[in-house]
């Protein structure tokens, strides 16, 4: 069972457009929750098969937009709304995700039924994984953790240095999006909000709170976070496991667009392995 395109809506707050991917048979499953990364969409490439392949595995599978990430509900797919993209910042899709699992394990979530919500795993991948790191660090609903190719480290993406003074001055700065050619803005508050919140949004010390099982996966080769990130994470929670993928760049070696009909061999590895982490009972 496929639902794409649902909307949750949200008071004074933009929407969150997500999808679920399940086997529609009345029992509770346990609940998989997918973050896409900077500059990314739930409908990126290879997506819709990661999440098929998770379905297969009797896991209730969903994965959405973060409400800044620039898509809207009628486009879903790239970035028609560089105005919201403007207007993202980490305490946003720190939010967003926290508003999002609070819905789902609730009455007004209709698929209630077909979930686990005493087993709850985040995935999260690039900036994403940043973001779940944070979260399950500090919500006891989150059960197992899995990162895909995360940032360990906030502070240093390019989101957060260059030259301030004239990014204060001009109040934006832009970012080319090499795929779509567009120039991407981030208005100053995304620096500000960063610098207010800069402890809550320390991933470092997060991991180092992570009592829950962990897993790690990264391309060794991977140019856009490198692999010594994923090594870093490793270090902070020596409970974790951590999975180097040979041959493997920052997205598993897919693109967008992805026409073909099976995974690239990255990211069928990257599947299995957060599957079978999944399935494997906590140790007592």
């Amino acid at each position: 069972m496929i639902h794409k395109n649902l909307i949750l809506h949200r008071k004074h707050q933009k929407p969150i457009l997500w999808d679920a991917f399940f086997n529609k048979n009345g029992e509770q499953k346990p609940l998989v929750v997918f973050c896409h990364g900077y500059k990314g969409f739930k409908d990126w490439g290879p997506w819709n098969l990661v999440a098929e392949q998770f379905s297969k595995a009797n896991l209730f599978f969903v994965k959405f937009n973060f409400s800044h990430n620039g898509g809207t509900a009628e486009n879903p797919i790239d970035f028609p709304d560089l105005e919201a993209f403007a207007e993202n910042n980490y305490s946003k899709e720190l939010n967003d995700l926290g508003d999002f699992l609070n819905f789902l394990m609730s009455e007004k979530n209709e698929l209630l039924k077909e979930i686990n919500p005493n087993n709850v795993t985040l995935i999260g991948h690039s900036r994403g994984g940043g973001i779940s790191i944070l979260k399950a660090s500090n919500d006891t609903r989150i059960k197992k953790l899995i990162t895909w190719a995360s940032v360990s480290n906030f502070s240093n993406r390019t989101a957060t240095i260059g030259n301030l003074k004239a990014w204060k001055e001009e109040g934006v700065k832009y970012v080319l999006n090499s795929r779509t050619q567009q120039q991407m803005p981030h208005n100053y508050q995304f620096y500000e909000d960063f610098k207010t919140h800069e402890k809550q949004l320390n991933i470092e010390a997060a991991t180092k709170k992570i009592k829950i099982p962990q897993l790690i996966i990264h391309g060794i080769d991977d140019s856009s976070v490198n692999f010594k990130e994923a090594e870093a994470l490793h270090k902070w929670n020596t409970n974790s496991q951590l999975i180097g993928i040979e041959n493997s760049n920052h997205v598993f070696n897919g693109q967008h667009p992805w026409n073909n009909l099976a995974l690239p061999a990255a990211l069928e590895t990257a599947v299995s392995s957060s599957i079978s982490f999944i399935m494997t009972p906590k140790k007592s």
